[in-house]
């Protein structure tokens, strides 16, 4: 292996501005702000801040991020206009990131110039920014649709005026690996400078798209997190990072254990949720159900897992369904707290893929309820905190407000919240008074009506979670929505507080 090889990947994130061009996100000064210390602290070498000429407050998050003095190299983007470049200039950004397209049919129907006139504008861009003094990255935009000699001609042009580094951008996302690979290697015959790789995810292959471009000899992948971006986004930081370190062996600067709290603070601040299949970051990326995985997972985790869940900052889970075996059910029955015999978790397995079969999503609530069944114990044993009291008021002119009484290791705390309903204010009620005291909170609520009428018995499955990543689920059923979604919150904080006793 060449020591070019050898060279650590420089990881230029985009999520500040490419990210927030995914339709329905727009950060505010602060956020931005937020989200870039996260950055810095992930260990991202590039942060494209965003596109200062848009506006006032673009220009107003990038001095902000820039007074923050992070490790990492802040950039802007900017047109081969001077009055984007200046725009970008005037925030004091370390390196620009200018951009102009090369293929025919953006220089047809969007920029109406010809090709000399583009290659003109690309140079004079580049020597424009690099005799302020700053690092300039040049993109031809929609390169992998453009003529191969002309975007080489134009590469060239902008290195001999002083380019630190060209990227090459699949803007349409229509590139294959091997095309790919094809293309970064004949331009790395014609340039010196660095080549970093910008690729979308329209035929969902920008992560194998961006790391065929790295096995050619590219060494800066622009990434988002959660694989943020315009229309099917762009390849995701957490995807070509773990792949880069897992599967090619190579290194980047990338603290892989702050992957998981940086993908949950981005799709908590952009409000754009992280699909449960989504590889390294999703709910069920390291969760396991069937029985052969949760048996092989018990005895050696390399068997069903391609890397340890803590790598990333996550956890292993095991879910009781129709599809388990002893073993995960055994695993998952101590992790709770619960110790049955070798004939008892035959028969809680047997009751378990019973309700499976009907369709039945087992939560812990219903495990524990049926090994309480199997065992013969008391739902009192389980108990650590415990509801004593509760009200709600609400009407017409009045907003929906909740009190809640719980007490835990034996002395009581009194709470109350208003929400935008009874079931909201109840909850949020219990979360004032637990915060603070096992700081566990709720991370899904799914109300279904089991029966018919307007006296349905309501089925309310909640999901809860700890700062340290522990989940638990639960389940309660009864006619009072808003008793039985309270039972269902007491009853997951005190999973969470079970797992952590052990």
């Amino acid at each position: 292996m060449s020591s070019e090889r050898n060279e650590n990947i420089k990881i230029f994130d985009t999520t500040l501005r490419e990210g927030e061009q995914t339709p329905g996100v727009s950060l505010t000064p602060e956020e931005k702000v937020e989200i870039a210390r996260q950055l810095d602290k992930l260990g991202v070498d590039t942060i494209e801040a965003g596109f200062p000429v848009i506006s006032l407050g673009e220009m107003e998050a990038i001095r902000f991020i820039i007074k923050e003095r992070l490790n990492a190299e802040i950039c802007g983007l900017a047109r081969v206009e001077k009055a984007d470049i200046d725009a970008a200039l005037n925030c004091g950004v370390d390196c620009i990131h200018v951009f102009v397209a090369t293929s025919d049919i953006h220089l047809k129907y969007k920029l109406k110039l010809d090709r000399e006139q583009v290659l003109l504008k690309a140079i004079e861009g580049v020597e424009y920014a690099k005799k302020h003094g700053v690092l300039v990255e040049f993109s031809a935009e929609d390169a992998t649709r453009s003529d191969i000699e002309y975007l080489k001609e134009v590469y060239i042009a902008v290195e001999k005026a002083g380019a630190d580094r060209i990227d090459i951008p699949d803007t349409v996302g229509i590139m294959t690996p091997k095309r790919m690979y094809d293309l970064v290697s004949e331009i790395k015959q014609v340039v010196k400078i660095p080549i970093s790789l910008h690729c979308h995810d329209d035929f969902g292959m920008a992560v194998a798209n961006t790391i065929a471009g790295i096995e050619a000899g590219a060494t800066r992948p622009h990434v988002t997190i959660n694989g943020l971006g315009e229309r099917s986004g762009n390849a995701p930081l957490e995807e070509v990072v773990m792949v880069i370190h897992s599967l090619y062996k190579r290194k980047t600067r990338v603290n892989t254990k702050l992957i998981y709290d940086t993908s949950r603070l981005v799709s908590a601040l952009t409000g754009i949720p992280i699909h449960v299949n989504k590889a390294i970051v999703g709910e069920n990326a390291f969760g396991h159900e069937s029985g052969i995985h949760t048996h092989g997972i018990l005895e050696m985790p390399l068997t069903y897992e391609p890397v340890e869940p803590e790598t990333v900052g996550r956890k292993r889970w095991i879910q009781a369904g129709k599809h388990a075996g002893g073993h995960g059910i055994q695993s998952k029955l101590e992790e709770l707290g619960w110790n049955p015999t070798k004939e008892q978790i035959k028969e809680i397995l047997s009751m378990v893929k019973a309700l499976g079969d009907k369709g039945k999503f087992v939560t812990d609530s219903d495990l524990i309820s049926l090994s309480r069944t199997v065992m013969k114990k008391t739902s009192e044993e389980e108990k650590i905190i415990d509801l004593t009291d509760f009200a709600v008021m609400t009407g017409i002119k009045m907003l929906p407000t909740a009190s809640v009484k719980i007490t835990l290791n034996g002395k009581e705390y009194v709470g109350a919240e208003t929400g935008v309903g009874p079931v909201d204010s109840a909850v949020k009620a219990i979360h004032k008074i637990t915060s603070n005291l096992v700081n566990i909170k709720l991370k899904e609520y799914r109300l279904e009506a089991i029966t018919g009428g307007s006296d349905a018995l309501a089925n309310v499955i909640i999901k809860v979670e700890d700062k340290d990543g522990n989940i638990a689920s639960s389940r309660a059923i009864g006619e009072d929505v808003v008793r039985v979604s309270v039972e269902a919150m007491i009853d997951g904080i005190n999973k969470i507080l079970l797992k952590k006793k052990q």
